[in-house]
């Protein structure tokens, strides 16, 4: 591991992870929670997202804009997210003003007081929020597409929620869901730059220290079912979606998902691009992701196109994956590897980015790994590995969403039978 990655552990559970970045001056730092929207019941979908709103709203000793000025006041940067399985508050400043930014997070972390006229000027907020969301298409086709991946199972719920829940949620609701998934075990205080990490230890220890350890609640597995969604509108592009089962982030197999993306559609010498945009001009971009979380993960492929063209590009699209999984050649195999160890390498130079991955890999791993050994394993697939994948997700199941004007597209059961080999 990196000598300048340190990690300590409270006897509470509650964990501290830092890396000394030399020749910096200034730090990254914040607090990740194990719980996202695959946390929440049927009922409480939307709640990780309204209580992370709510995180900025008031605590028992700073107001709604005391909380912002005192980051602001010192040049600094705040902010938070939501995903499916974490929660995230981090800040960024400068070396002198760690411990004050490390006092911000932690106060609205565990001190928020959910003031009854903040909690309805963020449901508005939020009911906005999900209205512009609806509004992008885009945007509101993954929440169908992950609905159709994993139906009625906590992974498919969207991370915004439902306005009437949304609606409905009380500060009651947003202590309650702090008192079963904000415990020790499941938070993780990271930071990169700057910092000293016996200083952060001591300052935690104060903080944190003093909370006690709650039962970590089982999340629901998830299970890729598959399936079509298909929503016609007058627009003026016919969005498509399509997805399979991939490899978890547990899985080594996560690596080869993602060379297999990065070849298929992940830049402008890509398959997909290459077919579909360069040689037919049916898109103006198109692309391939591999996503992954603790149990499952999905590859996607995205594009927009007219409602003209749309039935060729879902079905070139097809014929693409099924070629993958007979051709797919060394020289592409090794550029992909090569586009990732770049990508990875290069996000990494920043504060902001490092401060992330120690957290992220933490509250997975309950290490970090370190960065010679994920090359390792990028170096270690081969075209073999990535015909393998590709021939895998021939013969699994379709999530499949299209918006706009689609009437005339190929349904998910007539690309299921294209794809087959």
């Amino acid at each position: 591991m990196n000598n300048n990655v340190r990690i300590t552990t409270l006897d509470n559970g509650f964990r501290i992870v830092s890396e000394n970045m030399p020749g910096l001056k200034s730090a990254s730092l914040g607090v990740w929670v194990s719980a996202g929207c695959r946390n929440e019941s049927p009922k409480q979908n939307g709640i990780a997202h309204f209580l992370e709103h709510m995180a900025f709203k008031g605590t028992k000793k700073r107001n709604a804009l005391e909380i912002a000025q005192a980051i602001e006041d010192v040049g600094g940067y705040i902010n938070a997210y939501t995903s499916r399985e974490m929660t995230a508050y981090y800040v960024r400043v400068l070396e002198d003003d760690v411990p004050l930014a490390l006092d911000v997070i932690s106060d609205i972390v565990l001190n928020s007081v959910f003031d009854a006229k903040e909690l309805e000027i963020e449901r508005g907020v939020i009911l906005q929020e999900i209205g512009q969301s609806l509004d992008t298409p885009d945007d509101i086709i993954f929440d169908w597409l992950q609905d159709k991946a994993y139906p009625n199972q906590a992974m498919g719920r969207a991370i915004l929620g439902s306005t009437e829940n949304v609606r409905s949620f009380s500060r009651e609701d947003l202590q309650n869901f702090v008192n079963e998934h904000y415990g020790p075990e499941q938070m993780v205080l990271s930071a990169a730059g700057s910092v000293d990490h016996d200083a952060l230890v001591e300052e935690a220890q104060i903080l944190f220290g003093g909370l006690r350890r709650t039962p970590k609640l089982l999340n629901e597995a998830s299970k890729f079912i598959g399936g079509e969604v298909r929503v016609v509108k007058d627009l003026e592009q016919a969005h498509f979606a399509l997805s399979f089962e991939s490899a978890s982030y547990l899985d080594d197999k996560i690596y080869t998902a993602q060379i297999y993306a990065t070849a298929l559609g992940g830049g402008m010498s890509s398959r997909l691009f290459q077919e579909i945009r360069e040689k037919r001009g049916l898109c103006y971009s198109i692309y391939a992701s591999a996503g992954a979380f603790a149990d499952s993960g999905m590859m996607t492929i995205y594009s927009g196109t007219s409602s003209d063209d749309i039935s060729g590009l879902a079905n070139i699209t097809i014929d693409e994956i099924k070629r993958s999984a007979a051709d797919m050649t060394d020289e592409e195999v090794a550029r992909s590897r090569a586009q990732m160890k770049a990508g990875m390498l290069m996000g990494l130079e920043g504060a902001s980015s490092r401060c992330e991955r120690l957290a992220r890999t933490i509250l997975i791993f309950n290490r970090v790994p370190d960065l010679d050994e994920i090359v390792r394993k990028i170096d270690a697939v081969n075209a073999t590995h990535v015909k393998e994948f590709a021939k895998n997700l021939c013969e699994s199941s379709i999530a499949y969403a299209l918006y706009g004007p689609v009437k005339d597209a190929p349904n998910v059961n007539d690309l299921e039978k294209r794809l087959a080999v």
